[in-house]
């Protein structure tokens, strides 16, 4: 071991990528208050327009476009646990002021948005910056046969996070009050933060210094202009941003879609939900298990999947647009169990790549390539159901029949899913560093 290899940071272990699993599923526990709860009170409780929480949520994504900026600040330094631990505390004190404005609402509407706007401002911010640095983490500890398998655990703590939290708050807040319901967001933000702070403790060792850290202060927009002019980074920021916007556009519009050609009752389409989210669990676990278990082959090849996974999102898209025109006798919830279960492939293998990826090209800039690709994805979440919603009043506006009508839009989301796949397949995995660049950390660490 050289002196200088000291600095050089360890490779997680499973443990280590379990405890980041911790801190994702405290990120997810506090959103899933703030996107699901809040959302039905201001509705029902306060029997405010389902467009103000619609509006909330939408900005909370948009203020992620702060994110590219976010990882640039943490490429700058030596260290990321500060940014993950201040984003955590920028979310929580994000979904205190988002709470307290349920109370100035039913007093003001104007000083009660403002609060609740300042509130999913600082969420946004929060999320971009703890998301962004945790998702650099991973891609520069990890090995790369493991980070299917890394990315699979953290996005399934997320997803245990969200339902644990979901599950506990909605029998704590029974009934309704005001202060009962700061109570409950209060509890979950502070253990989040005592969560987090005992995660990350240590994680990261004792480093001296980045060994990718500029000697000399980039200026971000420099920074963000190199990435941009990698080829690689460039492809994949385009194939977040439309297979994304692909994987949210149905979100809002398959449950009215059931109701209304299928006939499903409310109870019913709703259960429809958990069948699509069973099959992205099975998807994102299948993808793990596989990738680990063939690494070196083209079988475990997270290329091979994500370009896999997109194909057959598409073909079980144009499924949901042939149920349209046959109706009933259509098997519905197995095709949106194989719609799920390819959503889960190809998101699971893309955030894999990410992780790849963001450790190639000009060093010292993983933060601002993961920060871009967080941003593009966000931006794709923002706008996905609105436009999947308005494409589908526009449709039924021009097509007479409803299930044709639904159908067209799930056919234009599944040619958005192959446009994702040949993107998948012309993006370069094989761009290096620069020779006059320092190797990377995760270069020296998993040589």
């Amino acid at each position: 071991m050289t002196p200088s290899s000291t600095n050089l940071p360890r490779v997680f272990g499973w443990t280590d990528i379990v405890r980041l699993g911790l801190v994702q599923a405290c990120l997810g526990s506090i959103v899933v208050l703030m996107t699901s709860t809040l959302n039905r009170i201001m509705v029902v409780e306060l029997a405010l327009p389902a467009l103000l929480p619609g509006a909330l949520v939408a900005l909370h994504y948009l203020v992620q476009v702060s994110r590219p900026r976010m990882g640039h600040g943490s490429d700058q330094g030596s260290r990321r646990t500060p940014w993950i631990m201040g984003g955590m505390a920028t979310l929580a004190a994000g979904a205190l002021c988002a709470t307290l404005s349920t109370w100035q609402l039913a007093d003001s509407a104007f000083y009660g948005v403002l609060m609740a706007g300042l509130g999913f401002v600082l969420i946004g911010l929060g999320v971009g910056a703890a998301g962004t640095s945790l998702l650099v983490m991973l891609a520069m500890r990890v090995k790369q046969e493991r980070r299917a398998a890394a990315a699979t655990i953290v996005w399934l703590m997320m997803i245990v996070g969200f339902a644990v939290t979901a599950g506990t708050a909605g029998k704590l807040l029974d009934p309704y009050t005001p202060m009962r319901l700061l109570m409950v967001t209060g509890a979950v933000c502070v253990m989040a933060l005592i969560i987090t702070a005992l995660a990350l403790f240590r994680l990261e060792g004792h480093i001296v210094a980045n060994p990718t850290a500029p000697s000399h202060a980039v200026r971000f927009h420099t920074a963000l202009s190199e990435v941009w002019q990698e080829g690689a980074a460039r492809q994949f920021t385009i194939f977040i941003f439309i297979s994304m916007l692909a994987y949210s556009a149905q979100d809002l519009i398959l449950e009215p879609f059931a109701g209304t050609v299928f006939g499903f009752t409310p109870g019913e389409s709703t259960s429809l939900s958990g069948v699509q989210h069973s099959g992205v669990l099975l998807g994102m676990i299948m993808v793990a298990l596989v990738g680990s278990r063939f690494a070196n082959s083209r079988l475990g090849s997270l290329r091979t999947w994500c370009v896999g996974g997109c194909l057959m999102s598409a073909l079980a898209l144009a499924g949901l647009a042939v149920a349209g025109h046959v109706g009933p006798p259509w098997p519905l919830k197995a095709n949106v169990f194989l719609m799920g279960a390819a959503n889960g492939a190809f998101s699971i293998a893309a955030i894999g790549q990410m992780m790849r990826l963001a450790t190639e090209g000009r060093a010292s800039r993983e933060g601002v390539r993961m920060g871009l690709w967080g941003a593009a994805q966000a931006i794709a979440f923002g706008f996905g159901g609105l436009i999947g919603t308005a494409a589908s009043d526009l449709a039924h506006w021009l097509i007479a029949s409803s299930g044709v009508a639904y159908g067209s839009v799930f056919a234009a989301e599944a040619l958005l899913f192959v446009a994702s796949a040949l993107l998948a397949t012309r993006i370069n995995m094989t761009e290096h560093r620069t020779s006059e660049e320092p190797a990377g950390v995760a270069q020296a660490s998993f040589s």
